[in-house]
């Protein structure tokens, strides 16, 4: 499991390399450049789910669980 991935803002595109909790989902992230406040997309549990080239941890849990 990997616990650091790049969020990408869809308004101004600043990527940013963050890590992500594995105990609790982040619901808002400030933008680090146009300041710019994410929120998941319907459907998703986080802004990681939404925004990162990952997703969270839990996620990725149960997905690696689901090929086993």
């Amino acid at each position: 499991m990997k616990h650091e991935s790049t969020i990408t803002c869809p308004d101004c595109g600043h990527q940013t390399v963050e890590t992500m909790p594995t105990d609790a989902c982040v619901h808002f992230y400030e933008c680090k450049n146009c300041r710019v406040l994410l929120k998941p997309l319907a459907g998703d549990c986080c802004v990681f789910c939404s925004y990162a080239d990952l997703p969270c941890p839990p996620l990725q849990e149960s997905s690696h669980a689901n090929r086993i």
